[in-house]
């Protein structure tokens, strides 16, 4: 599909090629690239994408280089710091990450018989000239902030260095963090549905998962994966994913009724390239697979019943040395003693104590509390696990945080974090762990905490006292929770789950000495948390009222009686009448009784969010018994 002399092509502009000289003679060189768009991303994860022809961007380079563009910042996400009266927003340039070049396969420049391109440029917004905002802007200075807090924790405390590979603090010359995605996605011919049952029996059966991709799936699979390495992303493994059905030749001769979901992986970065990869890799996604006819979705849980996507997020951490040598900081100096390093069981345990206000920033939509169930491999239970011996690593795949190692390299020592899904907002999800993580790591060395000690702390019994972990919580399990612990047990033993968005962002009120691990510095400051937190709010109470709602009562309308009266049998009757029950709980209102629906709708607009928030859980509980319900009633008619 992609018949273009590729080797012609630019696809990226790395970081150390960003002085003015440069950028005009690779540009020259590639007359194709016809505009250039700066790229800053707001508190809710949106890139603005604006066309500037480059021409006019080479003409004045110095100008945009140091002064960008401006946007109106009301009209991006950023509530309670650019309102309507005081929406003056620039968007500079990054010069010190790569730049990608965005092809448009449909549209043919002319004279070189190459695709138009657009020089995307990851930038920062500043409000009113003074204040830099949004989520690249907290990622940056969490990152910069941790470095340099770690740092000043290790010189500080020096008895950690028996624990590593290192022998001074003036050994190092700089800390190194690094971040990688795995990114699931759904693919699909358009407007073809799939029975549900189909779907989760091919599932249950494994069917799909690491199977052998076929027709345009395949096509679009290796072309993705092969121009993403032109952009010099390192891309590692691409496959099938656990959901899906076998796709069907049609008697065209071209693969219809597609349905299936996708896993690719790549290489990771620095902390905000990580980022700014995943979001370009997204679009370049979608481009591929909508040229062989196939619709992509990032939602994390698409369909009811059948396995959502996740987004697992790895962090690292390492000291390169003066002499060259790269030390991983969680990592062990005996892999065979220990599981790791007092930083890195103080970087763990942060991100278990805190993720009550971590997780606002993880799972911020219904579509991500729409995966988070139990028993689906996604996690609600805010736990580790380490193995269940030094040698024996585990991948306790039902824990929220998993300790990946490998006892003969160290350096491949990380975390893996499983909640967050595609439509994460990477950005603050690093931000907010890293800053939970530097929380955890100053606890346990200033108590000056050997590996053992804090092995034995994240490894407490419940109701056992600790000098960082909170008394009444278990944080470290070998076992599957799912099966071993019941849904009461978990709330005990690990914290009871969020259920709803709001719920989830009630943390920032309930837990609200544990934001003072954002603020180090003014990484987020309070202004910027009301921002996020009004932002998320206000987006979680439109969709629920003006998306979920009616569409709930759609697939009510649509759940019609189905047999004949004087042609059914008693089971027919008897389930007809449930159904019926709950379609009328759920959306007819009597004279002195209001449905379920409308209650939640003049719940919202009152701003009653609590009881919203608890009809939104009850709904979902009763759409789920509708749909089984319907589900069984049309099988036993002919």
């Amino acid at each position: 599909m992609l018949d273009f002399d590729l080797d012609k092509m630019l696809f990226t502009i790395p970081a150390e090629h960003h002085s003015k000289e440069e950028i005009r003679d690779i540009l020259k060189k590639h007359p194709e690239v016809r505009f250039v768009s700066l790229v800053g991303i707001d508190i809710g994860g949106h890139d603005t994408d604006e066309k500037i022809p480059a021409g006019l961007f080479l003409e004045d380079i110095d100008k945009f280089l140091s002064v960008g563009v401006q946007t109106d910042g009301s009209s991006v996400v950023l509530p309670k710091i650019a309102e309507l009266n005081n929406a003056k927003v620039d968007i500079i340039p990054d010069t010190e990450v790569n730049w990608y070049v965005d092809h448009n396969f449909k549209h043919i420049d002319r004279e070189t018989g190459l695709p138009v391109g657009t020089l995307r440029i990851p930038s920062f917004l500043i409000h009113n000239d003074v204040a830099e905002v949004g989520a690249r802007v907290i990622l940056r200075d969490a990152i910069v902030n941790f470095k340099r807090d770690l740092l000043e924790i290790i010189k500080k405390n020096p008895y950690v260095l028996e624990h590593l590979p290192i022998d001074s603090v003036d050994d190092i010359e700089k800390i190194e963090i690094t971040a990688a995605t795995e990114l699931e996605f759904w693919v699909k011919t358009p407007d073809d549905e799939t029975d549900r049952e189909q779907l989760s029996t091919a599932q249950i059966l494994k069917e799909q998962y690491w199977k052998r991709t076929i027709g345009p799936v395949r096509t679009a699979l290796e072309e993705t994966m092969l121009l993403l390495d032109r952009y010099g992303l390192q891309m590692e493994m691409g496959h099938k994913e656990v959901g899906g059905v076998k796709a069907k030749l049609g008697n065209s001769g071209n693969y219809d009724h597609v349905m299936e979901q996708l896993e690719i992986d790549w290489k990771f970065s620095t902390a905000i390239q990580a980022a700014d990869n995943e979001n370009h890799i997204k679009y370049i996604v979608r481009d591929i697979f909508r040229l062989y006819g196939l619709d992509v979705t990032f939602m994390a849980k698409p369909m009811e019943g059948v396995a959502g996507s996740g987004e697992h997020t790895h962090m690292g951490l390492a000291a390169k040395l003066k002499d060259g040598r790269h030390v991983n900081l969680f990592a062990a100096k005996d892999m065979r003693e220990d599981f790791l390093s007092p930083i890195g069981f103080g970087a763990l345990m942060g991100i278990l104590k805190n993720y009550d206000v971590v997780n606002p920033f993880v799972s911020a939509t219904n579509d991500a509390f729409n995966r988070l169930k139990p028993g689906y491999e996604a996690p609600v239970c805010v736990v580790t696990s380490l193995g269940h011996g030094v040698e024996l690593p585990s991948r306790n795949r039902t824990v929220l945080v998993g300790l990946v190692r490998d006892v003969e390299n160290p350096l491949a020592t990380r975390f893996e974090l499983r909640a967050p899904n595609p439509k994460s907002n990477t950005y603050l999800v690093l931000a907010a762990s890293y800053m939970a993580m530097l929380d955890g790591i100053k606890a346990a060395l200033e108590a000056r905490k050997t590996s053992k000690e804090l092995e034995a702390s994240i490894s407490k019994d419940f109701e056992q006292e600790d000098f960082y972990l909170e008394r009444d919580r278990l944080y470290r399990s070998e076992l599957d929770v799912f099966e071993e612990y019941t849904s009461q047990e978990r709330d005990v033993l690990f914290g009871r789950a969020p259920r709803t968005v709001w719920e989830n962002i009630c943390a920032f009120d309930d837990h609200a000495e544990k934001l003072e691990i954002f603020q180090r510095d003014n990484v987020m400051t309070p202004i910027t948390l009301a921002s996020y937190k009004e932002a998320i709010v206000g987006q979680w109470a439109t969709e629920l009222h003006n998306r979920i709602v009616p569409n709930t009562m759609d697939l009510v309308r649509n759940c019609v009686k189905c047999h004949d009266d004087s042609d059914c049998v008693d089971y027919d009757v008897v389930y007809w009448e449930k159904i019926n029950e709950i379609r009328n709980f759920l959306g007819k209102d009597r004279l002195n009784e209001q449905c379920l629906l409308t209650r939640i709708v003049r719940a919202l607009d009152s701003k009653d969010y609590d009881t919203a928030s608890r009809l939104q859980v009850e709904m979902q509980g009763k759409v789920k018994e509708l749909t089984d319900l319907y589900i069984i009633y049309k099988k036993n008619l002919f």
